[in-house]
C-alpha cells in the first residue's frame, strides 16, 4: 500500500522535503512507518522514535493502523513563550 507523508517546520527543514510517498506492507502501523523512515539513515534518522503524528488530520498513537492512500502528517514539537 502507498501512503503520503507530510513534514512541517523543523522536520521539513531537517529532511529537505515537505512530502514523501512511502510504500508499506498492508496493515502497517504508524510506528512501523516511523521505523521504516528512520532506517533510511540520514537525515531521516533525525525523526524521533515516537513523533506526534496525525493520520487524515486526526492525531493518533503509534499503534494506529494505516490504509492505502492515508495522509500522515509529522507534527514537530512546538516551542512557546
Amino acid at each position: 500500500m502507498q501512503v503520503r507523508t507530510l513534514f512541517f517546520a523543523a522536520y521539513r527543514d531537517a529532511l529537505g522535503t515537505a512530502t514523501l510517498e512511502v510504500d508499506l506492507p498492508e496493515g502497517s502501523s504508524v510506528g512501523e512507518l516511523v521505523t521504516r523512515l528512520r532506517s533510511r539513515g540520514s537525515p531521516f534518522d533525525r525523526l524521533p522514535e515516537s513523533p506526534a503524528v496525525a493520520v487524515n488530520r486526526s492525531v493518533v498513537r503509534g499503534d494506529a493502523r494505516l490504509s492505502h492512500g492515508d495522509e500522515i502528517a509529522f507534527l514537530p514539537p512546538v516551542a512557546g513563550g
